[in-house]
């Protein structure tokens, strides 16, 4: 690429973010692509079902919504860190929304058992969605009083909406451990449920 070429691209990114980017700091989202963090019991069973999801582009497990630094797995599940086990995903909105994501989120796990998922037990196994902005918090209210309406949980919707604050990378082993491990333990699946969206 010539030097005339390179300037241009560093002009088009300059116009678009409307400030030069710190040294470090993430390119301008030129994709429109989003990013959602849930919560929702053991991250394998999770991220093995998100991934499938048509529009979803990336997945990754990890630990958020604790408070000690630098979270790795024989801390977390020790429930002493406050971190939950979690996925983050990356999304084309053209494709999947927010809302459906949610509303596939809620299918694949059971919101209504606090701090479990099967025989899972412990807060590291919490239903939580940790919104970015506003208007993720807004979704995610409103489609919990959707899932609640629809009468498919028996018992009311316990899932934490709450800001997100950063999220940590979990040890390469877990990442895609369904893939690496196809029968390995999982308390995740996708059930019929009507949900009224």
């Amino acid at each position: 690429m010539t030097r005339i070429a390179l300037f241009a691209v560093f002009i088009t990114l300059f116009s678009m973010t409307g400030q030069a980017q710190p040294e470090g700091a993430p390119m301008p989202n030129i994709d429109n692509r989003q990013t959602a963090y849930l919560a929702g019991g053991c991250f394998w069973g999770m991220e093995e079902l998100v991934r499938q999801i048509p529009g979803v582009l990336e997945t990754e497990v990890g630990y958020t919504g604790g408070h000690a630094p630098n979270p790795v797995y024989w801390t977390v599940k020790t429930g002493q860190t406050g971190h939950a086990e979690s996925l983050r995903i990356v999304f084309d909105p053209h494709i999947l929304s927010y809302r459906h994501l949610l509303f596939e989120f809620f299918r694949m796990h059971d919101p209504t058992t606090h701090n479990q998922q099967g025989n899972d037990i412990g807060t590291q196994y919490r239903s939580a969605i940790f919104y970015v902005d506003a208007e993720q918090r807004r979704t995610a209210e409103e489609v919990i009083r959707t899932v609640d309406r629809s009468g498919e949980w028996k018992a009311k919707v316990v899932t934490e909406v709450v800001p997100y604050q950063e999220f940590f990378r979990a040890e390469e082993y877990h990442q895609k451990y369904l893939v690496k491990q196809p029968h390995g333990y999982t308390c995740h699946y996708n059930r019929r449920l009507n949900l009224g969206e």
